[in-house]
């Protein structure tokens, strides 16, 4: 694991650079958009998060609520919240794709056991690293990013790392849409891609970037296939040669996690059906899942995203009661808590907002006063 303070990584001139500077030393605003004829299609809708006018007291506070779904996150040693936090993301929705523009200041972050076994987030994560380093921990194994460079992991395993002041673009793609290409991805995982396939990812998500304002909903489908493609040829040619077992539990992982999707709706769906199936015990298909709660918590998590795809759907016109019973819920009443315990909203709340043309976001559950995070980001993927 890496060691050291986060103030050894930077400069010393870094870390006493005033907080004005710091400002002026971050890039401007992207251009503005380009006007669109009357009739063209509509372009994306940007998400957004910033600290940059909270009191610099608050910076850190709101950071960390932000980013709570995804990670813990923490000051560097020798920082305080009062010293301030400048951070900032702009979210783009391409399809089941989410790619976030960041900036933030140093700082470190964890993703644990506990986390996973609490969240649906199992997404693949790409990160072009502009500027400034980071480390992430998986296993005992380091990784380090600097600029220029592209990181891919696994949101479905923990890890830890920290990062010096930084500026990248983050692309998460959901398990199920690389599902058939998990093993060698799993083998790729925590890896800075290389190659000439790592370098046209690189091109093409630098050109796709500077146009992510001027994209239209009828180009998403095309870029949505080119990304998954040039993800997965770059992982193949930056794996690693792995054997043994951990390379036998990316293949069984690979094929449980397929074998729920095909069979998401299915009342048969049972660990020991599953065991059949894949032809292992029910100890082996616990430990599979230990990260995620358990076999049964993780098939409940994915039929309640997808509940809430199909009520955001507004082409699917049929009842909460039977997109309930098709969630595995013979109760409405049952289904009405677990959706609302999972995302925060009833089923007819998203219903109600989608019959508006306004489709909402999970909200986490929480009293704290910054209210949509990475989290209600991510939930709208996959």
């Amino acid at each position: 694991m890496a060691t050291g303070s986060e103030s050894d990584d930077d400069p010393a001139a870094e870390q006493e650079r005033p907080a004005h500077m710091e400002r002026r030393r971050w890039p401007r605003e992207p251009a503005m958009r380009k006007e669109r004829p009357p009739h063209a299609s509509p372009a994306l809708e940007p998400l957004r998060f910033s600290t940059q006018d909270l009191p610099p007291a608050e910076q850190f506070q709101a950071w960390r609520a932000h980013m709570a779904p995804l990670v813990d996150v923490h000051l560097p040693e020798g920082k305080s919240p009062e010293d301030g936090f400048l951070a900032e993301q702009t979210g783009w929705h391409l399809g089941d794709i989410l790619i976030v523009q960041q900036r933030a200041h140093a700082h470190r972050y964890v993703r644990d056991q506990a986390m996973l076994r609490s969240s649906p987030i199992d997404h693949w994560n790409v990160a072009l690293q502009r500027s400034g380093q980071a480390w992430t921990e998986v296993n005992r194994r380091v990784t380090e990013t600097g600029a220029g460079e592209i990181f891919f992991m696994s949101l479905g395993s923990p890890y830890r790392g920290r990062t010096t002041d930084t500026e990248a673009l983050l692309v998460f793609l959901p398990y199920e849409m690389l599902a058939r290409d998990a093993s060698l991805l799993q083998s790729a995982g925590n890896t800075v891609l290389s190659g000439s396939h790592a370098e046209l990812l690189t091109g093409y998500l630098t050109g796709l970037e500077t146009n992510l304002g001027n994209l239209t909903i009828e180009e998403v489908p095309r870029i949505i296939q080119t990304i998954g493609d040039m993800v997965v040829a770059g992982a193949a040619s930056s794996t690693r040669t792995d054997t043994g077992q951990n390379q036998a539990n990316m293949g069984l992982m690979e094929r449980a996690h397929r074998y729920i999707h095909v069979n998401l709706h299915s009342e048969n769906l049972t660990p020991d059906v599953m065991c059949r199936a894949l032809g292992i015990s029910r100890t082996r298909l616990y430990q599979l899942f230990e990260a995620s709660g358990g076999v049964l918590n993780y098939i409940r998590k994915r039929r309640l995203l997808q509940a809430y795809a199909d009520l955001s759907n507004s082409a699917d016109h049929r009842p909460i009661s039977e997109i309930a019973e098709a969630a595995g819920f013979e109760v409405a009443a049952n289904f009405t808590r677990a959706f609302i315990h999972e995302f925060g909203l009833s089923p007819r709340e998203i219903r109600r907002t989608m019959a508006t043309q306004q489709r909402p976001a999970p909200a986490i559950r929480s009293t704290r006063r910054y209210e949509k995070t990475i989290g209600d980001w991510l939930a709208l993927t996959g």
